[in-house]
């Protein structure tokens, strides 16, 4: 199954590449740039919603499933991206939204019994929107209450009435039809609530995944969420989806994910997404991944929605973070700009995302030309200017961020599908074993005791270096032969 240890990229359509001038970027431009995609040793590439929208989030309002935005381009140009990346062996997933669609898509129209309604004339219950609110509003065309689990133009749909997930099933073999290789579902706990539609209890304690809003983290979302018969919903799809590739947006914990990989081929894990960048939280994280089993966690540290790995981990972090993410088993998902060490960009004023989160989005660096050779007009998003964070200067540098991504993809194939966490090491350090393969990385502030190796494949900041090393520095790492005698611990 190549899903088990492939990397895939993610690319934000408007940020990636402008291939008409307009300052958005598209279809077109990402087909154009697929050979870097491919150079990497990526496996995939998976595009954020590409579909029709009003724009409300950025895509994730859809209001056609079988179209491509105009900003983008059109079905043809969809087809010559597919067509593309296959020649040069890529596989194409889409982001597909399944919760709910934009209040402007036909289905909200003509069919009002596919989305979850309120039996009286106000809120069924204290649900919250995730960016605040009551998860409630009321209907523009005069017919009740409507449900949103995010925004009032995302009204939910009712995944109980067997007419939706039906549709969906038409949805997915649509795409797949077209060549597309597989889906990431987006925000899947949210598919089936309590039919009941209770409320949900006030919280008693800190809600195990981060959640940015105070009104919404203030109740325990036992009811409005990640509902018991979840799984029939999650087969639904994987039945439409056939053997095609399904990876799962769940906002759950690792403990939480079984239901769902009971038909997924993998979910991300949030879990050691948003450990804090400790040695210890990055343990506790991975020692949960090994409990639910190896291979069934999509891996990711940065996305389109979070703070960039500079802001998150530290600038002397990055290479560290790299190496985890692309050393451990199972598939890896590589945020575009990432693999440059991109930080946040410059947030425009006024700003455009409703939730703050344009600094993540930023169009890629291709060089340090005008518009960082994204545009040739003027970028919907303005670009940032630190020296050093393009393609071209980075392909021009065996020491930079970019070469060390390379050089780990083609590192991770082949090695074994087992994780060893090693304990007899320094209170700073990650060390794990993949087969004969060592991994040991410096997450702490100071100066810490390396494992004993024989011979180092690949060093975080020196490409050439092969003698063993006898201390990391902060943000330091390698991998390595492994060594026979025990890890150092002083």
């Amino acid at each position: 199954m190549w899903f088990r240890d492939a990397v895939v990229y993610q690319v934000y359509p408007r940020s990636f590449q402008d291939a008409d001038g307009d300052g958005i970027g598209d279809l077109k431009g990402i087909t154009a740039r697929l050979s870097h995609i491919a150079g990497l040793g990526a496996d995939a590439v998976w595009m954020s919603p590409t579909f029709p929208s009003p724009g409300f989030d950025w895509g994730y309002d859809v209001s056609d499933y079988r179209g491509v935005h105009p900003d983008f381009g059109t079905l043809a140009d969809m087809d010559e991206l597919v067509a593309v990346a296959h020649d040069l062996g890529l596989r194409v997933l889409l982001d597909l939204v399944p919760c709910h669609t934009s209040i402007e898509h036909p289905w909200f129209r003509e069919h009002p019994d596919w989305y979850v309604w309120s039996d009286r004339d106000g809120p069924q219950n204290n649900w919250r929107a995730t960016f605040g609110g009551p998860a409630w509003s009321k209907d523009p065309h005069g017919r009740g209450w409507y449900l949103h689990s995010f925004y009032p133009e995302q009204p939910d749909l009712d995944w109980r009435n067997p007419e939706v997930p039906r549709a969906f099933g038409d949805v997915l073999r649509f795409w797949l039809d077209r060549g597309v290789d597989g889906f990431r579902l987006d925000a899947l706990d949210r598919l089936l609530k309590d039919p009941e539609l209770r409320d949900d209890p006030v919280a008693t304690a800190p809600p195990p995944l981060p959640i940015g809003n105070p009104e919404h983290a203030a109740l325990e979302h036992v009811h409005s969420r990640d509902a018991p018969d979840i799984a029939s919903a999650i087969a639904s799809l994987r039945e439409a989806a056939g053997d095609a590739y399904l990876v799962g947006e769940v906002y759950l914990p690792t403990q939480g994910l079984a239901p769902y990989l009971e038909h997924l081929d993998a979910c991300f894990s949030f879990e050691l997404f948003h450990a804090g960048w400790t040695a210890a939280e990055v343990r506790d994280a991975l020692g949960q991944a090994e409990r639910l089993g190896l291979g069934e966690l999509a891996w990711v540290l940065s996305n389109h929605d979070f703070p960039r790995l500079p802001t998150r981990v530290g600038e002397r972090h990055v290479r560290a973070a790299a190496m985890l993410l692309l050393l451990l088993p199972g598939a890896a998902f590589v945020y575009q700009g990432d693999e440059l060490g991109v930080p946040d960009g410059p947030r425009p004023d006024p700003p455009l995302d409703r939730a703050g989160r344009d600094a993540y989005r930023t169009p890629m660096p291709w060089d340090d030309g005008p518009a960082r050779g994204f545009t040739t007009g003027t970028p919907w998003l303005p670009t940032y200017a630190q020296p050093g964070v393009d393609l071209a200067a980075q392909e021009a540098d065996p020491g930079s961020t970019l070469h060390l991504y390379r050089d780990l993809i083609a590192l991770r194939r082949g090695l074994p599908m087992d994780l060893d966490l090693l304990e007899d090491v320094h209170p700073d350090m990650v060390a794990f074993r993949r087969g004969d393969v060592l991994v040991a990385l410096n997450l702490g502030e100071q100066r810490v005791p390396a494992p004993a190796v024989q011979e180092v494949l690949r060093h975080t900041h020196d490409p050439e270096r092969r003698a063993p090393v006898g201390h990391l520095g902060p943000g330091e790492g390698f991998v390595a032969r492994a060594g026979s005698r025990a890890p150092a611990t002083g």
